[in-house]
This record gives C-alpha cells, sequence and structure tokens, in this order.
C-alpha cells in the first residue's frame, strides 16, 4: 500500500499503526489531542483509572515492542510474579500460580511508551487534527476528510489505501457509512451500570514486593460485595500505588475521599493496610461505565473495501476483567494475519473481521457470564445460562484451593486460552476432584 490511515491515535490506534508499517509506505496517525511525553492530555476520563494488561495482552506488547517491558521498568513500573501478584475471591487468596507475571503502570505511563516507539518508525506521522468524514468511492474507503481540533475549518484531506477506525466507543463511522447508504453494523449489548473510581497513594515498603493485589466477589457472596469490596490495586511507576474500587447500580464508588478510604478499609488485607498507611495524593476520579456493547460486522452482506474497526470501536466490554487492552493488541494480531493473506488491502475485509471477532467473542463471552451473575443485570441470557453459572461457579470455587485449576482458570483470565478451554475433560474431573476432597 502507498498510505494508510489511522483514524485515532489511542493504544489500540497505535497498535494498528504498528501493523500497518510492514504493509504500507506511508502511515498517517490522525490524533486531536496534544499528547505529552508523560502520555497525558488525551480527553477521555477513563485513562485516569487503574488499567489491567492481561498476560496475553503483555505477550502481544512484547511481539510488536521488542523490549519494551525493560524500558517501562526502567523508567518505573514494576513486574511482578509469583506471591508478588495476588488475586482474592470473596476474601480468600486463591492458589498460587507458578510463572504468572503482571505489570504495573498506569495507562498514560503505557501509552506514552508505545507511542514513542510508534513515532520512532521511519514510514509513520502523526497528523493532529479531528476526522469529520470518510471518503468513498467504489465501493472502498479512498481516504479522510479532517479540521482543525480546536473547532477551526482548516483541515486536510487525506488519499488513503486502507482506512483504520481507531475513534473509540463513541466512533461517528457508522454515522458517516448510513450517509453513504451503507447498513450499520448489528450491534449486541448489555447494561450492567458500572461505576469505578481510582484514587493515587504514595508507595513506601508497606506492601514489600507486591505488585498487583486484585480481590472480586464470587460464589460464596451470590457476587455481591457482602464478604469484601471489590476493588483492586497495583504498584505503579513513581512509586506509587493506584486503587480502584467498584460498584454496580446504587453501589457505585464516588468522589468522596473519606467514603472512598472507608471503602477501602473493607477490602482485602493489602488495600486495607494502604489506606492505614499511605498518604492519598490528589482527587479521587470516578468513571461510569453503563453497558458492554459489540459491533458485528461479519452479519453484514456487504462492508466497504479498505476499511476495518478496531479497540473500542469494535467492543467495549465491561472494564472491570481489564480486557480492553489485550482487545486491541489481539485485534492488531487479526489485522496483521489479514494484511500478510489477503490478494488486495482494497477488498473488504472479512478475514480481518472473522478473526478479530472471534476474539471479541471469547472476551465477550467471560464478561457478560460474570455480568448476568448481578441480581440489576437482566439479559439477555444465552441459552442453557442456569447451568453454564452453576458448573462455572463450582470450577471458581475450585480456582480458589486447587493451583493446577486455578492455572487454567486464570489462562482463560487472562486470554491466552479460549473458555472453551474449561470444558476440557480432564480439566472438569480434576476440578470435581479438588470439590469432593473438601
Amino acid at each position: 500500500m502507498r498510505r494508510a490511515i489511522v483514524m485515532g491515535g489511542s493504544y489500540a490506534g497505535l497498535f494498528a499503526a504498528r501493523v500497518l508499517s510492514d504493509h504500507a509506505e506511508d502511515v498517517v496517525v490522525v490524533e486531536p489531542d496534544v499528547i505529552g511525553d508523560d502520555g497525558l492530555g488525551r480527553r477521555t476520563p477513563q485513562r485516569h483509572q487503574l488499567h489491567a494488561l492481561l498476560s496475553m495482552g503483555h505477550t502481544q506488547l512484547e511481539r510488536w515492542f521488542p523490549g519494551i517491558t525493560d524500558d517501562l521498568v526502567s523508567g518505573g513500573a514494576r513486574l511482578g510474579g509469583g506471591d508478588d501478584v495476588q488475586f482474592y475471591l470473596d476474601g480468600r487468596l486463591k492458589a498460587p500460580v507458578a510463572g504468572a507475571r503482571m505489570l504495573g503502570a498506569t495507562r498514560p505511563f503505557l501509552e506514552s511508551h508505545v507511542r514513542r516507539r510508534v513515532e520512532g518508525l521511519k514510514n509513520v506521522r502523526f497528523s493532529r487534527g479531528q476526522v469529520t468524514g470518510l471518503l468513498l468511492r467504489n465501493g472502498r474507503a479512498v481516504g479522510v476528510t479532517t479540521a482543525a481540533p480546536d473547532g477551526g475549518t482548516a483541515g486536510e484531506t487525506f488519499g488513503a489505501d486502507f482506512v483504520v477506525d481507531a475513534m473509540g466507543r463513541n466512533s461517528p463511522l457508522e454515522d458517516w457509512l448510513a450517509r453513504h447508504g451503507w447498513d450499520t453494523a448489528p450491534v449486541d449489548s448489555m447494561r450492567i451500570d458500572l461505576g469505578y473510581a481510582t484514587a493515587v497513594f504514595r508507595r513506601g515498603d508497606e506492601l514489600g514486593s507486591t505488585v498487583i493485589a486484585h480481590s472480586s466477589p464470587g460464589p460464596a457472596s451470590d457476587y455481591r460485595p457482602t464478604l469484601t469490596e471489590p476493588g483492586a490495586l497495583a504498584a505503579v511507576e513513581g512509586d506509587r500505588w493506584s486503587v480502584v474500587l467498584a460498584g454496580y447500580a446504587d453501589h457505585r464508588p464516588g468522589p468522596d475521599r473519606e467514603e472512598f478510604l472507608r471503602r477501602m478499609r473493607r477490602c482485602v488485607s493489602p488495600i486495607r493496610t494502604v489506606a492505614d498507611t499511605s498518604e492519598m495524593i490528589g482527587d479521587v476520579k470516578t468513571y461510569r461505565f453503563v453497558e458492554s456493547r459489540r459491533r458485528v460486522h461479519t452479519r453484514l452482506s456487504r462492508f466497504p473495501g479498505g476499511l476495518v474497526v478496531v479497540g473500542d470501536a469494535l467492543a467495549s466490554v465491561n472494564p472491570v476483567y481489564g480486557q480492553g487492552l489485550t482487545l486491541s493488541a489481539l485485534a492488531a494480531n487479526a489485522l496483521g494475519a489479514h494484511l500478510r493473506s489477503t490478494p488486495s488491502p482494497q477488498a473488504p475485509a472479512w478475514d480481518y473481521f472473522r478473526l478479530a471477532e472471534t476474539v471479541v467473542d471469547g472476551a465477550w463471552q467471560l464478561s457478560t457470564a460474570a455480568d448476568l451473575a448481578q441480581p440489576h443485570v437482566t439479559g439477555p441470557y444465552p441459552r442453557g445460562y442456569r447451568v453454564q453459572k452453576w458448573v462455572a461457579d463450582r470450577l471458581t470455587e475450585a480456582s480458589v484451593r486447587d493451583a493446577a485449576v486455578n492455572e487454567r482458570y486464570m489462562d482463560v483470565v487472562n486470554m491466552q486460552m479460549p473458555p472453551k478451554a474449561l470444558t476440557d475433560v480432564r480439566f472438569l474431573a480434576r476440578a470435581a476432584r479438588v470439590l469432593l476432597s473438601s
């Protein structure tokens, strides 16, 4: 390809630009915000919330940007494994998983390192502007129009052989396509009414070498915050703790500092310790996530050639499961596979959408199945949901007690294996033995 355009310079857009740099002479990332060296400046409020990078997401980060983990750790991020990574269920510490590693860093810090890597690619350039429209001709995308990001009218028109929508959950792409006479992609959604809040604390040696501590309700509490408050903490750059608390419906956390500390003291031991011993820095930042949503392009009978959708514009699932960054990286894998295999990048990208939606489907199954356990979530329920939930509850209980069961369980949670890995007969037999022996 001569030129490819990425609409949006978020994490998903940066990964897409990295992939396209292997296939296009000129890659232009159009981004309206001024992003500082610290990764701050983007106007999306959820960027300041604690973000998890699942194991598969970390693997793909290193795949596309070799050596970046060392750069992140040198800059202050923390890399933990073994007892440094703790997962609690209903207040009980889960069985350890050998070899598990997780990275502690804020999203702006992580994204700034990825952006610097992308900026260093010779055939990638950034253009500050707001994309205002998609150019279509003969059934395919041929470019974009832009305007000045400050509301002015001066902008550029970029011709392109390939266009990527990385404009996020509220992308206007569907509206643009509808104006050109194209059908919009069908949408699956589930209303969950989640709220979460993040605060930052000074970090000393109060938790030793702990990097991640995560607590969630499970079968013993009927997935409600009756035994412990759901929340997580991560050791991040700048000798800080980033702490997030979450809740649904009327239990959503607010911005009040004292209430945040009170809720932390109802969490598991590591989070309580930070509340009691560490100084909070700045304000509590809140965010509300009303519904999970995915667009399923493979249900369409036609779609413009030379156009794909990545990141939250493709799928935005409950953020408490930490799948967003990893989905962005795996969509980049799907894009790379499509561009390597297709005879023409200007043709409709059905192969890409099939690959990407397979990954999204796994994340969707996990997140929506867990969300349906909440009493205020009313569906839609998949066929056989009650049996599936009963089995899932038993596997969850077994994962607390047995390291081998928890290893497979966490491989699925971390998107290293698909959900069907939990239906393996030998795995189910081991989980049954664990439950029967207790």
